[in-house]
């Protein structure tokens, strides 16, 4: 009784989810104590990995690149530290945190129009503010398409460019939106014989400052202008198929090659994978298809409340059965309204779905309402009593990626319910990427793994199959050479990063003519970068945030029964098991 009311208070709250229309816009992530000054600043989550609270002396809202230019030139003269914040601030590092006190935050809130669009050449110049959604919709009014784009629309321009956002292909130049980039501006700290800010309009004729560019994660400089190389507008076609996942290491790789934007989402614990069968098709066919992903819609507060106190009772009560219960629940759900897609923008009437490129590449309508007093908002919106979430999002080469998936299954055969808790955040979604010349780009011909679940309100509390989590990270990270992704992870994936980029070296090198005193670096990226001390935060229950991977007992929870042990599948891990 107690796990079908479990499941029947899951279910209510997804189909209001599905229903409910309306929402409160994500607030501002900078809050300042007087206007523009004494300001912190967080993520979209609110709350970095590490739980700290950044802090800034003030904001600047430059309005045009004259702006930028004297608001850069004004910091590198005093020599203060700068860093640059986003609309929404999707990025879960420490990225957008000046060191101390004293530094200058700079928004690209109203760097945000479309500057210059050429049909013929098929190339689109917008400021780095502008979201990917009004890129996506600038672009189709004139009959052209950005090819492969992430799947949330809330991300700018210069942030995902700054992180390597993308989205998924084999095919052409691949799913990173950095790979389309043809020519950049970027502000940076100047000489005083350059007024203190040098600005460098990069492009293929000094492609080595731009392939360091393209993926810099902040530490160059402000990225004013970005012009972008597009396709003509053009259809899809989609269809989800649901498979047994025990031939999934052997099809991963194919299946990528056999279908333009293929992905998969896996559900390692029910044993399944869905396989997006997603293709370009001819423009002529019928169909207005559009994309609106459930889980990026506006839900009401109260069921993302009634939701998130489930999954608190089945942590707290060690509940596996309850968050296998409520993952099929939510899964079988998902699959049976199509994850959000319609035929017409209405209706889910059957596969497959066409429409146009603009209207199904990406979604999150949750952005989109005017503000009714947090009735509604974003299910991660930190205002409310929502989702609370850990992501670990790596890439793996394909040359590697079948053995990984396999020591996954093997590690879910000694206990089947181990990674249910992912389910309830609808999987593991498998998205393919391609080797890139951005020297912070990816490596190999890859499959990204994005992997969602629980994060306990209290640091100090272990998750349930804690040790299960941590060894897949280990897995990718350190067996496998994975990659992270820039923007998202805990600390433990960033462990050793940059040794695994060949350009490197490269890179480091424009960092230092760019901006020789580090102004727009912080303590964490020099560390995730190998310039000061290690990017692993030592300290009592350090590993239960991932901010640390355990050496010794107290890294856990010994308290609680957690202690650190060698990895079950991996045993060159060191993991939180329950003893």
């Amino acid at each position: 009784m107690e796990i079908f009311q479990r499941v029947l208070l899951s279910a209510s709250c997804l189909l209001l989810a599905v229903f409910l229309v309306g929402c409160s816009p994500p607030e501002n992530h900078i809050k300042c104590s007087s206007t523009n000054t004494k300001c912190t600043i967080t993520n979209s989550y609110g709350t970095f990995p590490d739980r700290s609270i950044c802090r800034a002396a003030n904001v600047a809202y430059p309005t045009t690149e004259e702006e930028l230019i004297s608001i850069v030139a004004a910091a590198t003269r005093a020599e203060r530290k700068v860093k640059v914040a986003t609309r929404y601030s999707h990025s879960i590092p420490k990225l957008v945190c000046p060191d101390g006190q004293n530094g200058l935050l700079i928004s690209t809130d109203y760097l945000n129009r479309t500057l210059e669009i050429d049909v013929q050449s098929m190339t689109m110049s917008v400021e780095s503010g502008v979201t990917l959604r009004q890129l996506i919709n600038e672009a189709a009014k004139v009959g052209l398409a950005l090819p492969y784009s992430p799947y949330w629309w809330g991300v700018t321009i210069g942030g995902l460019l700054s992180t390597g956002a993308h989205g998924s292909t084999l095919w052409g130049k691949g799913s990173a939106v950095h790979d389309y980039v043809v020519a950049l501006t970027i502000v940076s700290p100047g000489r005083p014989e350059d007024g203190y800010a040098k600005v460098r309009r990069l492009n293929e004729s000094n492609s080595a400052e731009l392939d360091a560019a393209k993926v810099s994660l902040g530490v160059l400089g402000v990225i004013s202008k970005v012009t972008l190389q597009l396709q003509p507008l053009f259809k899809r076609s989609i269809s989800y198929v649901v498979k047994e996942d025990a031939d999934l290491g052997d099809q991963v790789a194919s299946f990528g090659r056999q279908h333009e934007f293929a992905d998969i989402t896996w559900y390692p614990s029910q044993g399944k994978a869905v396989y997006r069968i997603d293709d370009r098709i001819s423009s002529n066919t019928s169909g207005n298809g559009l994309y609106d992903y459930i889980p990026f819609r506006s839900t009401l507060s109260l069921g993302l409340a009634a939701v998130r106190a489930t999954e608190d009772a089945q942590e707290s009560l060690k509940d596996p059965d309850g968050k296998c219960a409520s993952a099929k629940l939510i899964t079988s759900t998902l699959k049976n309204l199509a994850y959000g897609l319609t035929n017409n923008g209405i209706f889910f009437t059957g596969y497959p779905i066409v429409g146009y490129q603009n209207r199904l590449q990406s979604s999150g309508t949750c952005l989109d309402s005017p503000e009714d007093a947090l009735i509604t908002a974003c299910p991660w919106d930190s205002r409310i009593k929502g989702e609370y979430f850990f992501q670990a999002t790596f890439s793996i080469s394909l040359s590697v990626v079948k053995s990984f998936i396999q020591d996954v299954q093997n590690l879910v055969k000694l206990d089947p319910r181990a990674l249910c808790g992912l389910e309830q955040y609808n999987g593991i979604l498998m998205r393919y990427v391609k080797a890139s010349s951005a020297y912070l780009g990816k490596e190999d011909d890859a499959l990204d793994f994005d992997i969602t679940f629980y994060r306990n309100k209290d640091p100090t509390k272990p998750r349930l199959y804690e040790d299960i989590l941590e060894e897949i990270e280990q897995l990718a990270v350190f067996k496998y050479g994975g990659l992270p992704h820039w923007g998202k992870n805990r600390n433990l994936v960033f462990t050793g990063a940059l040794k695994k980029y060949k350009n490197a070296g490269a890179f480091l090198r424009v960092k230092e003519m760019y901006d020789p005193l580090g102004l727009f670096s912080n303590e964490w990226t020099d560390q995730v970068l190998g310039l000061k001390g290690d990017v692993n935060i030592i300290k009592e229950g350090c590993a239960l945030e991932g901010l640390c991977i355990c050496s010794q007992d107290i890294h856990c929870a010994p308290s609680k029964g957690y202690l650190c042990r060698p990895g079950k599948i991996y045993q060159e891990a060191r993991v939180c098991a329950h003893v």
